[in-house]
């Protein structure tokens, strides 16, 4: 009998665990408090003495950030960079790179970059991400604007970024009444 009861309480705590689990994948948590843009220090702690246009008071926006993340900052000029965190061989970070990808590619001022952490989990440990994949949007400055645990959803993403992107185009037509989406 007892064997019973631990295994109704086991599959309980699963399916609760499940369903808190499932109900986070693709939500957009916003950096700082109240959705104000704010500076975010490895693990997500936001800094003091951050500016409105998000360069810290000594300049060490980029600097407090890992490597890898500060050279996909520096590269391209973008008014957003999208840093997606995958692992070789999690199936949700392929669809979300292929959704980042194309939204990026249609968005002006937003760029995609894709960092494998396989091999380097200390970017993943410095930034405190806990799973995969993971996706961080920063501002050129290297704030951190928001992130996305699992795979992101379009509509909210672009939303979300919509006041950081100068001239920002939708990537796709709305779908019209019943129908499908047009180009």
């Amino acid at each position: 009998m007892t064997g019973l009861i631990v295994a109704g309480v086991t599959i309980v705590a699963a399916v609760v665990v499940g369903l808190v689990v499932r109900s986070r994948n693709g939500r957009i948590r916003t950096s700082g408090d109240g959705g104000a843009v704010t500076s975010a220090a490895p693990g997500g702690r936001a800094q003091d003495g951050v500016a409105p246009d998000g360069v810290s008071a000594d300049g060490a926006t980029l600097a407090g950030l890992p490597a890898d993340v500060r050279d996909a900052l520096t590269g391209e000029p973008a008014d957003v960079t999208l840093v997606q965190l995958s692992t070789t061989f999690c199936a949700p970070c392929r669809q979300a790179r292929a959704l980042l990808t194309h939204v990026a590619e249609r968005t002006d001022g937003l760029r995609h970059v894709d960092l494998d952490v396989t091999d380097k989990p200390g970017i993943a440990r410095d930034l405190g991400v806990l799973r995969t994949p993971t996706t961080i949007a920063y501002a050129r400055s290297g704030v951190e604007l928001l992130r996305v645990s699992g795979v992101p959803k379009q509509e909210e993403l672009l939303a979300a970024l919509e006041p950081r992107l100068s001239g920002a185009r939708r990537p796709i037509a709305e779908r019209p009444e019943g129908g499908r989406p047009t180009e």
